[in-house]
């Protein structure tokens, strides 16, 4: 991996971590997950007016990533709607790397060195250190399970939308339908959410979700761009070094307690990305 696309999907991770923030401190994170992706979507028609439309042999992976994206907002939600952000993100992002490791040694290409292996690993490691952390089998049942199926949602979409990238012909333009498809199934999942009302629930909180998309959009615009050019595995576990991000505003914003553990995960997942950039 460059150094330069290593920078990058450090941004993204910082990104993706301050966007989650917004929507733990929401009074309803699902009204929050819905107006970010909305907005994306918006974004999404906008980039769609700049880059070329992706290739007629991207569009089933675009559809298919909608969808789970679509789930993945939806259990995202619920999870913190049950847990604390330094219980439910490292939880959310814990297995992804690992399922996306396996996911691209049966349906891709990439070549990945053992040095960087055996980094997404001890990256794994640290971010299950950190989730022991926050006595994640004590806490409510719920949120371990949603944050658990919110992870295998991440797994899938980041195989996924890897390989549309690469086949899009143009991965800013592939993100950018992305954006679309997911602001509309979003549109529909809030329907039979809150039906209509939901729109003027929404309206008052419209900066917060423009702040949050345009965090969201940038950070995942970032991730796919990366991953058509660089190892998917690499990139998606590299991204999950958000959790340091996720911890330092747990602990100093939402005055969420550190312990040991998290010390220790801490290290691991710095250890985890040097390897990563080696």
């Amino acid at each position: 991996m460059s150094p330069f696309i290593f920078a990058l999907v450090l941004v993204a991770a910082f990104l993706h971590a301050s966007w989650n923030v917004v929507v733990k401190i929401s009074a309803d994170r699902f009204h929050a997950m819905y107006l970010l992706q909305v907005l994306m979507g918006v974004m999404g028609l906008g980039m769609l007016m700049v880059f070329p439309f992706p290739l007629a042999a991207a569009w089933p992976y675009v559809i298919a990533s909608g969808l789970l994206h679509t789930g993945y907002n939806v259990f995202l939600a619920r999870s913190y709607k049950h847990g604390d952000l330094g219980l439910v993100y490292p939880v959310a992002r814990g297995t992804a790397p690992l399922l996306t490791l396996i996911g691209t040694q049966i349906f891709a290409q990439d070549v990945i060195s053992s040095i960087a292996k055996a980094g997404i690993i001890t990256l794994i490691i640290g971010i299950w250190l950190i989730a022991l952390s926050a006595d994640v089998f004590k806490a409510h049942r719920a949120t371990f399970i949603y944050a658990l199926i919110t992870s295998l949602f991440i797994g899938c979409y980041t195989v996924v939308d890897g390989l549309g990238g690469r086949v899009a012909g143009d991965a800013s333009g592939y993100t950018g339908l992305l954006f679309v498809l997911d602001g509309a199934f979003m549109l529909v999942a809030g329907y039979f959410y809150g039906g209509m009302d939901i729109i003027a629930a929404v309206l008052p909180k419209w900066k917060a979700g423009l702040f949050g998309g345009i965090m969201s959009g940038l950070a995942y615009w970032i991730v796919i761009w990366a991953m058509a050019s660089a190892p998917i595995a690499a990139v998606a576990a590299l991204r999950e070094t958000s959790i340091l991000f996720a911890l330092a505003f747990s602990a100093r914003l939402l005055k969420e307690p550190m312990s040991w553990r998290r010390v220790a995960g801490v290290f691991c997942v710095v250890a985890g990305a040097v390897a990563l950039h080696g």
